[in-house]
């Protein structure tokens, strides 16, 4: 593939995406198992309930990458990215992060929130370059978190 492909927007998961859900989170998470010495997070999720309760986004056919949201009062909080393998490095998770702030901005949030392992730096290069700022770090049981927000600035008036 090369890296000036085109993705379409994210589109709501149906129940039959749901296998392409957890193939796709666990083959993007599955390499961090041996650094943090544990499963991540998002490879236990119940991907069925996620995709049920509407939070769940994805791209491709087949699925290649998706978003899990979920809308909180004050924020949008943004569960999981996952971009399989094979396709890393062709702006999916651009797209992602792009549609993610433009659903946030139609649900009237004035802020995305998302945490990430401390230990995963490509997905903190990947934040910090899109405008988020860290919150904080702390130990969540076993897993040592860094917790990131961005303000969302209102649209323009007119």
């Amino acid at each position: 593939m090369n890296d000036h492909q085109t993705h379409d927007a994210p589109r709501p998961a149906t129940a039959a995406d749901v296998p392409a859900v957890k193939a796709v989170i666990d083959a993007a998470f599955h390499p961090y198992i041996e650094r943090i010495g544990l499963v991540p997070a998002p490879m236990e999720e119940d991907h069925a309930a996620n995709v049920a309760a509407g939070r769940v986004f994805v791209c491709g056919e087949p699925v290649t990458g998706l978003v899990v949201v979920v809308p909180e009062e004050d924020h949008l909080y943004l569960d999981t990215v996952a971009v399989h393998p094979g396709v890393r490095g062709t702006g999916l998770g651009r797209v992602l992060l792009t549609w993610v702030e433009r659903y946030a901005r139609e649900l009237g949030t004035p802020e995305i929130r998302l945490l990430t392992n401390a230990l995963m730096w490509e997905n903190q290069k990947l934040y910090d370059r899109y405008g988020y700022e860290v919150v904080e770090r702390r130990m969540e049981g076993p897993y040592d978190r860094i917790h990131y927000r961005k303000v969302l600035n209102a649209p323009p008036m007119g």
